[in-house]
């Protein structure tokens, strides 16, 4: 087990795949879910997209750069899912 993979995966596509998941969760959260209540189920959500994370780079199995790539993945959601809140709140401003 101790031989190095000859072609491994790439890693880049966990990333993506979590930042899609994030983004998803985003946008199906500010719609269906009531105003007073979509920065708790937020959090829940960026929760789950941490752990997620965790489980899509375990899947991976390789310890190199594995903080690296839980880092990016996170830290890319959270950024996604703060763009995409903000977008939710301004327009939850806006009178009907």
């Amino acid at each position: 087990m101790s031989e190095p993979a000859l072609a491994p995966r790439n890693a880049l596509g966990g990333v993506v795949a979590v930042w899609a998941t994030a983004f998803v969760a985003t946008v199906a959260l500010g719609i269906f879910v009531s105003e007073e209540w979509r920065v708790p189920w937020l959090v829940v959500a960026f929760g789950g997209i941490v752990l997620l994370s965790f489980a899509v780079q375990l899947r991976y199995g390789r310890t190199q750069g594995f903080i690296f790539r839980v880092a990016g993945s996170v830290t890319g959601a959270l950024l996604l899912m703060g763009i995409i809140s903000v977008g939710f709140g301004l327009a939850a401003m806006i009178p009907t």
